[in-house]
């Protein structure tokens, strides 16, 4: 696999919000063009709506992929739901535990503070945390 985690920095780099970064970073993999993806994600950013009240951009696309490899795509494909939410709410405790937040505005207050990430630095921790929980991309192996 090339290296999704530049190509979302080098999106980003361009303009992308957030979560497009991320989202646009892997969309092909899931059979998405990058316009759509783009289209997709462009309110998540900035805590969704630009508000910084909801939650992170990077976050949102990691859970919109994470969507997208565990949904079923109807519900008469089965009962994915259960799965995607239980999914989203590890991915969710993951990120929560290393960078002290999910949400946009709480995430800035800490970098202003001194504690946290960058947003860039975030893009760069979401595509991470999707090739390690989504693909298995250097996760060890018990």
């Amino acid at each position: 696999m090339e290296n999704r985690v530049e190509k979302a920095v080098a999106l980003h780099k361009q303009g992308y919000n957030c979560a497009q970064a991320v989202l646009c970073a892997y969309c092909d993999l899931f059979g998405m063009d990058e316009e759509t993806a783009f289209k997709i994600s462009e309110g998540f950013g900035g805590g969704i709506g630009g508000m910084h009240s909801g939650v992170c951009g990077a976050t949102s696309a990691v859970y919109m992929l994470a969507g997208l490899q565990g949904s079923g795509g109807s519900p008469e494909k089965g009962l994915t739901k259960a799965a995607t939410y239980a999914r989203i709410k590890e991915l969710e405790s993951i990120f929560q535990a290393e960078n002290g937040s999910t949400t946009c505005r709480q995430l800035i207050e800490r970098r202003k503070a001194g504690e946290g990430k960058s947003c860039r630095e975030l893009v760069i921790y979401a595509a991470g945390l999707v090739e390690r929980e989504l693909f298995q991309i250097g996760r060890a192996h018990v």
